[in-house]
């Protein structure tokens, strides 16, 4: 779904200030706590010691993190502390695992289904504090940092570097690239980089008992034994804590073409794709699918307006990239001989980068 997820958020935040969310606790009786051992007051002095009062979150600031921005679930933890190292996930994972501490891990709590938010009393491990880059290859295009790091953040820096991050989110001003990885999201441009298991050349996470297992290669090649990297990608913090990434960035394409088109039945969708596959196959970056309820939702509570007839009942976003600029000359026959074959009912093109953004912010 290409709708701007900025938006819907703030919406759906602000309906959400004037809904009481039960806890999930009372809410699920069934689910039953584990024989977890009790923060105390030794502990709270622990993380203090270790974090700083700044990192070291309670009170009235925990409940943000408690909740998933849908408010459809919510946790009971009283504390959530923030490392800014490797070095101190450890450390706190060690001593949890010690003391019998349950630890709910989180990054930028985007989630949808409630992943990432505690059920109980957990400790709360918020990774958000690591967000440094720590380098950027040029010449390899292969990008190192924390995984605290904000997607959009990510995308500006290489960006203007002229590379682009080989994966795009509606959430991409919110989520962190720990997160992403863990959940192993697709993204908006899996069609043409593919998933996130292709261009992670390598990562840093930390176990459990705060073992840190370093597996951040930089290479593109690497054929040394085990991949071990590939069982975090999609684990969602099950098996350790995720906390530097190195990823493989293309360069930026020269030229971008988006199209926002409308047809009347999926099975016409289908077929429109099967089609433009086959005639776009090297440029094309991304097709998605959006029905008339999604539109009109967007219509009638942000207020923004479809680019083109919005009594359809299937719309679908086209991006296009390539080095050469012969994309906009023919997107534009393809899509002239589509509505002539009525395959398509309307669309519209824009490969100026305003245009373009105003398109995909639909």
């Amino acid at each position: 779904m290409t709708i701007n997820f900025f938006n819907v958020r703030k919406f759906y935040t602000k309906a959400a200030l004037y809904k009481n969310v039960q806890l999930t606790k009372d809410r699920f009786p069934y689910l039953k706590r584990g024989s977890y051992s009790m923060v105390d007051s030794t502990d709270i002095e622990y993380f203090k010691n270790l974090l700083g009062v700044n990192n070291f979150v309670t009170g009235e600031e925990v409940k943000s993190y408690n909740e998933d921005w849908l408010k459809s679930v919510s946790g009971f933890s009283k504390y959530v502390l923030k490392p800014k190292t490797t070095e101190q996930v450890s450390t706190i994972l060690k001593y949890c695992y010690k003391r019998g501490i349950a630890v709910c891990v989180q990054g930028g709590n985007t989630g949808l289904v409630g992943g990432s938010v505690p059920v109980f009393d957990e400790v709360i491990l918020s990774i958000s504090a690591m967000n440094s880059i720590i380098s950027f290859n040029k010449l390899s295009g292969v990008l190192v940092c924390q995984a605290g790091c904000v997607l959009e953040n990510l995308m500006n820096y290489v960006q203007n570097e002229g590379f682009i991050m080989p994966f795009d989110l509606g959430a991409k001003g919110t989520c962190q690239i720990g997160g992403n990885l863990a959940t192993n999201a697709g993204g908006l441009r899996l069609i043409k980089y593919g998933s996130l298991q292709g261009s992670v050349l390598g990562l840093q996470a930390v176990l459990a008992d705060g073992q840190i297992l370093d597996c951040l290669n930089t290479l593109k090649k690497d054929n040394t034994g085990y991949h071990l990297k590939h069982l975090f990608i999609g684990s969602e913090g099950t098996l350790g804590v995720i906390t530097k990434v190195a990823i493989q960035c293309p360069n930026s394409p020269k030229f971008v073409n988006v199209s926002f088109i409308g047809l009347e039945s999926f099975e016409k969708v289908l077929s429109f794709f099967s089609l433009v596959r086959k005639e776009f196959s090297a440029s094309l970056s991304s097709f998605e699918l959006m029905d008339a309820v999604a539109i009109k939702s967007v219509q009638k509570n942000i207020g923004i307006k479809c680019p083109i007839n919005d009594n359809l009942k299937f719309y679908v976003l086209v991006e296009l990239s390539s080095d050469n600029n012969y994309i906009s000359h023919s997107i534009q026959e393809f899509l002239e001989k589509a509505l002539d074959e009525e395959l398509i009912l309307d669309a519209t093109v824009a490969d100026q980068p305003s245009l373009i953004k105003k398109i995909k912010n639909v």
